[in-house]
């Protein structure tokens, strides 16, 4: 399935829950206060903006944002918060689309590189993100640590959230570093049938990540377990890495 097929109206219109979740102010108040952090003053772009759950409060604290966005109603739904002309978001492929100008930031938030499900498209997208960034310019990624520890011999899925309503699991397939996330939710009290929303991603590893950066002519600066600065370690399952282009070309 494409990924313009799985962000379609029907996941547009269910993605944004206010105050909770992603969007709880304990999640994304960090989150906004470090990239506030790393603009220094400049410009910012974010690939895969969708429905701006991150750009919309980073423009009102006085950032300069545009956006990339393969999904229109993903971008739709990011019209009814903000129009054109507050953020600019160019409809394509975060791993080739241009936007105009250049950036003292490009920031990749919540796994969503991941989505691009080649090592390749991944590659690109490094190596695009460099497109965009000043001298000395910053590319910040948010994403999970692969949890294939957890996974027994001959099993292939991990539950990692359990809650009233809700039930998260992965299940991989090691050979080609692929994995689909599994989103159930249901009515605990009614008992009603599931609704499920899948997800392909292809998985990360930190070192391999900063080899994609390498490859691009970025170095990393730094690696903290969340937007927080919390320190990262072998038990973090996330980490916030920034990498840096050379201050002069």
């Amino acid at each position: 399935m494409l990924r313009s097929e799985i962000w379609d109206e029907q996941a547009a219109q269910g993605y944004d829950s206010p105050g909770t979740g992603m969007f709880a102010p304990e999640v994304l108040g960090p989150t906004v206060d470090r990239l506030v952090e790393l603009t220094e003053g400049g410009r910012a772009l974010e690939f895969a903006i969708g429905t701006g759950r991150v750009a919309v409060p980073l423009a009102e604290r006085g950032v300069s944002v545009s956006g990339i966005e393969l999904s229109k109603p993903m971008m739709d739904q990011l019209r009814t918060k903000a129009d054109e002309t507050a953020i600019p978001v160019v409809v394509g492929d975060m791993a080739t689309a241009r936007v105009p100008g250049g950036f003292q930031l490009v920031y990749l938030v919540y796994n969503t590189i991941s989505n691009l499900l080649t090592q390749a498209g991944q590659v690109a997208c490094f190596r695009n993100a460099a497109r965009h960034l000043e001298p000395g310019g910053r590319f910040v990624v948010e994403l999970w640590v692969p949890e294939v520890r957890k996974l027994p011999p001959g099993q292939q899925a991990v539950v990692w959230e359990s809650a009233s309503g809700y039930i998260g699991l992965d299940t991989y397939d090691v050979l080609r570093q692929q994995v689909v996330s599994h989103h159930f939710r249901f009515d605990a009290e009614a008992g009603r049938e599931a609704r499920l929303f899948r997800s392909p991603h292809r998985y990360i590893w930190p070192s391999e990540l900063d080899l994609m950066a390498e490859l691009a002519g970025m170095t990393l600066e730094s690696r903290h377990a969340d937007w927080a600065g919390a320190e990262f370690t072998a038990e973090s399952r996330s980490h916030v890495s920034v990498y840096r282009t050379a201050a002069s070309l």
